[in-house]
Order: structure tokens, then sequence, then C-alpha cells
């Protein structure tokens, strides 16, 4: 899911960084004709371990994505934008890294904590130990997070959409999405919450914002409502 930054003569108002559930927020914005810079640079799964590294360069402090198609994303974003470096960055960098819960979530993951009924323990849960496994699963997501807010950036992180594909355990995957919300708030990074205007009563995406034919995604309408929350922050 590719989606391409909006190009006009305004200059970008947000970054935007991301697997591909950041191709709902993109479409909206160039619906809206919001300009901003940026887009999906690959699956979920492959930004939470040891995707990027860091380097000086006559711009700042920079980070090297590990991939070659993010990193072609990165420095096509980055030229747009008149910047070197993300240390050069003057607006705020939108990202969707490290909440890909469905991924942390997979069933098969957590076949070890499960009692005798199938279900792993609410009481597991909740314990230390399922909160240090998630943070260990997603840690290079997190150090992105601390990396670009040490740069004095303004970073936002949305969270995904409450959607389970069959393949994941729900009860893990509302844990872990909860898990990995408090450690990126604690590095200083505004999360984009949006759960209560969402869900139903079950706590999963609401029909008529889910992506037709397809387990995972929010759709257009789905990234409007985000987009507006950026807006109503100042984007």
């Amino acid at each position: 899911m590719r989606t391409p930054s909006l190009t006009t003569t305004a200059p970008a108002r947000f970054l935007l960084l991301g697997d591909s559930h950041a191709g709902p927020i993109g479409r909206a914005a160039q619906k809206a004709g919001i300009p901003f810079q940026g887009g999906p640079m690959g699956a979920g799964r492959e930004f939470t371990d040891s995707f990027f590294t860091t380097r000086d360069t006559p711009g700042g402090t920079d980070v090297v994505f590990r991939s070659d198609e993010a990193e072609e994303h990165y420095r096509r974003f980055l030229k747009e934008l008149g910047v070197d470096a993300l240390a050069g960055l003057g607006i705020p960098m939108v990202a969707t890294f490290g909440f890909c819960a469905h991924f942390v979530a997979l069933r098969e993951n957590w076949d070890l904590y499960r009692d005798r009924s199938g279900a792993v323990p609410p009481g597991f849960l909740a314990a230390p130990l399922f909160g240090a496994i998630v943070r260990a699963t997603v840690r290079d997501a997190l150090a992105f997070y601390e990396h670009a807010v040490g740069l004095g950036l303004r970073v936002l992180a949305v969270m995904p959409p409450q959607r389970v594909p069959g393949q994941s355990d729900p009860a893990v995957f509302m844990a872990a999405q909860e898990r990995i919300r408090l450690a990126v708030t604690e590095l200083g990074v505004e999360v984009v919450e949006l759960r209560r205007r969402t869900t139903g009563p079950d706590g999963l995406q609401r029909p008529e914002l889910c992506e037709a034919d397809d387990e995972i995604h929010g759709n257009l309408a789905f990234g409007r409502i985000i987009l507006a929350e950026l807006l109503d922050r100042g984007l």
C-alpha cells in the first residue's frame, strides 16, 4: 500500500513515516489538499527490531534504514523537504512504527503461556513479564521514537485500526497495543489514540471504517478521522 506525497507549492505540514497503516492517513491528506511529505515504507513487521541505525552527517544526526526499499523512500522524502537529515526536520513527524499489534499477537507466539482452556490468562497479560516481552518485540521502534524525540522533533505516533486478523489472539492484541502505547508515551511522543471514536461496543473497528476485503487496515474514512485529529493538534 503506497501513498505518494502531496505535491503543491505550499510547504509540507508534516512528515509521514510508517508501515501500511500510514496509507489511509496519506490518502486522506491528499483528498483534503493538505500538503505533507512521506507515506508507507514497508510492512509493519519490518519496523519492530533492527530496522535502522544512526549516523552523523553535515546536516546533523540522521537515521539509516536497513531495508533498501525503506531507505529509498526515506531519502526521497527528505530530498523533497530540502533537508539532508532527520535532525534538520522543521515540521512535525507522524509515524506508525511499532503499532503492528496483530504481528505481536500472532497466536503461535503465545502458545507457551496458554492455560488449559487455550486462553492466555488475564493475569499474565497484566504481568511485568508480558510487558517486557512486548517491549522487546518492538524495541527498535521504541529506539527510533526515542532518537527522534532526542533530536528535538515533535513526534506523533498513530495507533492502529482495531482489527484482529484470524491468526492473531484478540486478548493479546488488545493488551499488547496498550503496552506499546504506554511505552511510546513515556518517551515523550504524542500518541494519537482514537479508539472511542472508531470502535463499536465490542472494542473492534466499526465496519464503515474498515478497508473492504482486508483483515487489518482502516479505510479512507478512518484516515480522515486521524487527519482531523492531527489538524486539531495544530499540524
